[in-house]
């Protein structure tokens, strides 16, 4: 029986069709400034006797003096590659994505728990990769997680640590069915890339085996997919995910270089034979081909070992200079 995905939330993202702020700013501000010379007029008006005018316009002016400055409350600057999700009584009304001065509802509230959280535990906002507050950013943000270790797929202890280039893509999403949609990614992040650095060997034995030494572009893009899989249900958008450091842990990197330095030298071995063999045969043909000298088979056996000896040694060879005859 197949198991159904939970599904963390069904709010989805809807823009909000904000009106221009800066003409309701103005506005209020000519209204508060009319109220409050209106003030001296209504008092002047009560002064003489005049209860029917005076009484009026200085309860209107006093009542705006009070509440005037409710709608300044509801003026949002939105800058460049930043949103802000409102709620109003606890509903989702929408976000501001659009740069510019809007009005809204001024008792909506901007919501954004990452922020909250921040502040809460005291980090430094300079340290942050989202600006303190409750905006969010969408801009291209950048997570370079610390080195862990963990096992490949032969079971080596490797240290591995991996940057991941992301943004949020469905501000919904990430406000309201993650606690913390920056802290997500990270431990995210550290779970993707355990499930794909178990998947492979540190260094292939062969050319046609995927390794993490050998194949980085291959698991970059598995290790994206595999991460974007898993932060869909936040709104965030994985742009890139590659790995920054990857090594043996120490108490194995110096018999794993033993081994690397083992096999590089069996690997030029194997061509020192492979070569000091075809010039041996280029020899004998020549020496028979062109009937320099005849040479038994014990010659020969001597003459393919000496030639093997100077071709193959690690060493210039001495010669040794017959004056007498070969025989």
């Amino acid at each position: 029986m197949k198991e159904k995905k939970e599904i963390i939330s069904t709010v989805e993202e809807k823009e909000l069709n904000a009106p221009n702020g800066l003409a309701v700013g103005i506005l209020s501000v000519l209204v508060y400034v009319a109220a409050a010379v209106g003030v001296i007029p209504a008092a002047m008006a009560l002064d003489n006797g005049s209860t029917a005018f005076g009484a009026p316009l200085m309860v209107m002016c006093v009542l705006w003096l009070c509440v005037g400055w409710i709608p300044f409350m509801g003026v949002k600057v939105i800058r460049p590659n930043e949103a802000l999700v409102l709620t109003l009584f606890g509903k989702y009304t929408g976000t501001l994505k659009k740069k510019g001065i809007f009005f809204v509802n001024p008792f909506s509230i901007a919501v954004n728990p990452a922020s909250a959280q921040k502040i809460a535990s005291g980090k430094n906002p300079q340290e942050a990769t989202a600006p303190v507050g409750k905006k969010l950013s969408l801009k291209a943000m950048t997570l370079d997680n610390k080195k862990q270790k963990i096992n490949d797929r032969d079971g080596n202890p490797i240290e591995i640590s991996i940057v991941v280039i992301w943004k949020i893509a469905n501000t919904a999403k990430a406000v309201f069915n993650v606690d913390n949609y920056e802290e997500y990614v990270s431990i995210q992040s550290d779970s993707a890339l355990r499930d794909v650095a178990g998947a492979y060997p540190y260094d292939g034995d062969g050319e046609n085996v995927k390794s993490l030494r050998g194949s980085s572009a291959e698991i970059a893009g598995h290790l994206r997919d595999m991460l974007q899989s898993r932060v869909d249900d936040a709104g965030i958008e994985v742009i890139e995910a590659r790995i920054t450091h990857l090594a043996y842990a120490p108490e194995i990197a110096a018999a794993m270089l033993q081994r690397q330095q083992a096999a590089a030298i069996i690997e030029a071995r194997q061509k020192i034979v492979d070569g000091a063999v075809g010039m041996v045969e280029m020899a004998l043909e020549r020496l028979s081909e062109n009937h320099v000298c005849e040479l038994d088979e014990e010659r020969k056996a001597q003459m393919v070992s000496n030639l093997l000896v100077v071709l193959c040694g690690n060493k210039d060879a001495q010669p040794i200079v017959n004056s007498g005859s070969i025989y």
